[in-house]
């Protein structure tokens, strides 16, 4: 069983985020971030990468630097997603316990049934 919050704001669709650790923001770093709309996170990882990549081409002793970094993007590269939701007028408003983010998204829907609007005009603009 895995948690997701939920991030509702006014006339958009709500935004799921599962809890726990990332594989993608340790693999990909910045461009995770970006791809999430972390935007200030990810500019601020992007110079922390440049910085440690600097520190490597002059030291290899560097390298559990940036691997440190990483492994910490990963551990809370969720709570940096929240964050930016945060900033851009969404709010937490629940804790949804589910296999899947679809089950996820169907638990929430079933519990807030005047949320289905949004989802739909999320789905049709894409």
């Amino acid at each position: 069983m895995k948690f997701y919050t939920a991030h509702l704001a006014q006339n958009r669709a709500p935004v799921l985020v599962r809890e726990g650790f990332s594989l993608g923001a340790l693999v990909f770093g910045p461009l995770w971030l970006f791809a999430h709309r972390a935007w200030i996170a990810g500019i601020l990882m992007v110079v922390a990468d440049v910085a440690t990549a600097t520190a490597i081409a002059r030291d290899p002793a560097f390298w559990p630097l940036t691997i440190g970094l990483h492994w910490l993007l990963g551990l809370f590269g969720q709570d940096l997603r929240r964050f930016g939701l945060a900033r851009r007028g969404y709010g937490e408003s629940a804790v949804i316990a589910a296999r899947n983010e679809m089950e996820a998204c169907a638990r929430l829907l079933a519990a807030r049934p005047e949320l289905e609007p949004a989802f739909l005009a999320e789905a049709g603009r894409s």
